[in-house]
């Protein structure tokens, strides 16, 4: 188990891309607040050793991925949303941002995670590949093929 302030500097350092991770693929607050506790819960109970600071963010997020999939695959949840109800957009305050926003969350999931993790986080496309346990040309591929999806949606 992990002490109080290596949790807290964890939380410091990771809260901002875990919940935005959850926020991509869950479209839900409270499903985020879910995974974002249940992530570093298994932080505070785990006791994986680092190599570095780039493995421990690798981790957090490996796990969020996981456990975002896991909430998506569940039998419950599966079974009590109806696929007609859209979830609500977080508050964007350009008209441009929002639709930005929607084009993203309307890629398949491959697609957001490698642009995700590109442009946001300031991962190199072999970085992406070791974490998503991908080859980098396939990683390559599907960065490109997300740009195009996206400039077709953003144009129109």
């Amino acid at each position: 188990m992990r002490s109080e302030q290596e949790t807290e500097r964890a939380l410091v350092l990771y809260a901002d891309t875990v919940r935005r991770i959850c926020m991509v693929h869950l479209k839900n607050e409270a499903d985020t607040e879910d995974i974002f506790q249940t992530v570093f819960i298994k932080y505070l109970l785990s006791s994986p050793a680092f190599r570095d600071a780039e493995h421990e963010k690798a981790w957090f997020i490996r796990v969020t991925l996981n456990a975002c999939k896991d909430l998506l695959r569940s039998f419950f949840r599966s079974r009590t949303v109806p696929l007609s109800e859209l979830p609500p957009l977080p508050a964007v305050q350009e008209t441009e941002d929002r639709e930005l926003w929607e084009a993203v969350w309307s890629l398949p999931e491959n697609y957001r995670d490698v642009l995700y993790l590109h442009y946001f986080e300031g991962y190199t496309a072999p970085q992406i590949g070791r974490m998503l346990h991908k080859n980098v040309n396939t990683v390559y591929t599907l960065l490109d093929r997300a740009k195009k999806q996206l400039r077709e949606r953003l144009e129109g």
